[in-house]
């Protein structure tokens, strides 16, 4: 297997160099209540526009009907490997409250699911945030009212090897980690 950590210009924090989104879950791994806990904590106190907190979390732990139903929203590629996941969490940005709508709430909601990330990265976890799902599927199953929209699924559990999932699901993870370079991406 290649080596998945970031090449980067200077030194970064281990957890930072060391993320990446893996499709190899261990299926038979649990997520435990107090590190489930403590991802949602970290991304409770993400940064906000306003304070606005618009961050919610729907949160389905393998071998539960919650699970089964975020599991029936993804694309049938994506259910071929976060089916192995410990937890799918799904994160739902609040489009307005009582003082208007949220105009960076999509933002918000980015920061709180970076947050999130990087707590599982303390606890050995591994996450791969997905946007293959049916958004207007996931909202009805769940009976989120009109103002909270489903935006992410992240797949949450313990890293497996890569080699035990088909051939084509394997992707980046039998492949070094790229990225544009700064001078590309500085304006």
């Amino acid at each position: 297997m290649p080596d998945r950590n970031a090449v980067t210009s200077v030194p970064l924090h281990h957890l930072l160099a060391q993320r990446h989104s893996t499709r190899a879950f261990d299926p038979e791994y649990r997520v435990g209540e107090e590190e489930i806990t403590a991802m949602l904590e970290a991304a409770r106190w993400a940064p906000s526009a306003g304070n606005s907190q618009p961050s919610r979390f729907i949160v389905a732990r393998k071998d539960t009907p919650e699970f089964d139903r975020v599991l029936a929203t993804l694309t049938d590629w994506n259910v071929g490997w976060a089916k192995n996941a410990s937890l799918l969490v799904v994160g739902v940005r609040t489009l307005e409250n009582d003082k208007g709508p949220l105009g960076h709430s999509d933002y918000d909601l980015g920061q709180a699911m970076a947050h999130l990330t990087v707590q599982a990265l303390s606890d050995r976890l591994t996450v791969r945030q997905l946007a293959g799902f049916d958004a207007d599927k996931l909202a009805a199953e769940f009976g989120l009212d009109a103002r909270l929209k489903p935006r992410v699924v992240a797949a949450i559990g313990r890293a497996d090897d890569p080699a035990k999932l088909p051939e084509d699901l394997r992707g980046p993870d039998s492949t070094p980690r790229a990225r544009l370079p700064l001078t590309q991406i500085v304006l």
